[in-house]
């Protein structure tokens, strides 16, 4: 006999947004386009959850991940539910907003719905051993807030600009996917504030507290079955599943002397995503 029990297709989606190199992939729509499909084409599924773990980072990435699964979910009919595990502040909140309805745990970290752009000064540095910086530019603006000079009161304006479009889109999407459900003006929820679940229902940046498990069965019956739709995996999963082949590393193109090569550039990148976590005390 066939099996009649409802399938919800779970996409999770953990880590820093834009953040990737080979070994640590992160998330963007690259990385994330393929389960997104796999998970929308499950016929049987009347919906699909969202399970979101992340302290944010590109706004591009964030906006077209989200573009990507509110497209499939108007294209196949299918309800997208979102659950926030420790955090979906920033880029993470604006991926949350893809779904149609919004959960999360009482200590679930949500919201900073704001833009933020942080660098060194080592101008007073560089003079103190004098060392001369050299910069040579076409377009006078082409070099702006070079960390190795001083800081111009033009250039951080300009910077501010850009900052305040790239905010008006982040809270335009926010409007437009939480309607009358916000309970608290733009002044409140808007200003990068985060807030824990029990306040962020409150304010209506969430609809409710709950996890995907208790949720889906809630809106399905006991009977659901979670079908996880992963990613493609990395290089140290690879190793770890004795996946790598000789030539290279299996599932990414590159030879492991690439990986190698590329070590200096994981740093970084283990860098940026930990200041991002410990922005959320995480």
């Amino acid at each position: 006999m066939f099996d009649r029990s409802p399938i919800v297709p779970v996409l999770r989606m953990s880590g820093p947004i834009g953040i990737a190199t080979p070994l640590r992939p992160g998330l963007s729509l690259s990385t994330v386009a393929g389960p997104i499909e796999k998970a929308f084409s499950i016929k049987k599924a009347e919906a699909v959850a969202l399970v979101i773990n992340s302290p944010g980072g590109s706004p591009v990435q964030s906006r077209l991940i989200y573009k990507r699964i509110r497209d499939r979910a108007q294209e196949t009919g299918k309800t997208v539910y979102a659950f926030t595990e420790d955090v979906a502040a920033s880029g993470g909140y604006m991926l949350a907003c893809a779904g149609d309805e919004i959960y999360a745990d009482p200590s679930s970290i949500v919201g900073s719905i704001g833009v933020i752009s942080a660098s060194f000064g080592f101008d007073k540095f560089i003079a103190r051993y004098d060392i001369e910086r050299r910069v040579y530019t076409i377009g006078e603006n082409k070099s702006m807030l070079d960390p190795f000079q001083p800081e111009e009161a033009e250039s951080i304006a300009r910077l501010k600009t850009i900052q305040k479009d790239v905010h008006d889109v982040f809270t335009s999407l926010v409007k437009d996917s939480r309607g009358s459900r916000l309970k608290e003006g733009e002044e409140t929820l808007f200003d990068g504030r985060v807030w824990a679940g029990g306040r962020a229902h409150e304010l209506g940046l969430i609809d409710g507290l709950s996890d995907v498990r208790t949720k889906m069965r809630d809106v399905f019956g006991d009977k659901v079955k979670l079908r996880v739709v992963g990613r493609r995996r990395g290089l140290f999963s690879s190793l770890r599943g004795g996946m790598m082949g000789r030539a290279g590393v299996a599932g990414t193109g590159t030879s492991l002397g690439d990986e190698l090569r590329g070590l200096p550039d994981e740093v970084i990148s283990a860098i940026e995503a930990r200041a991002l976590w410990a922005r959320y005390g995480l």
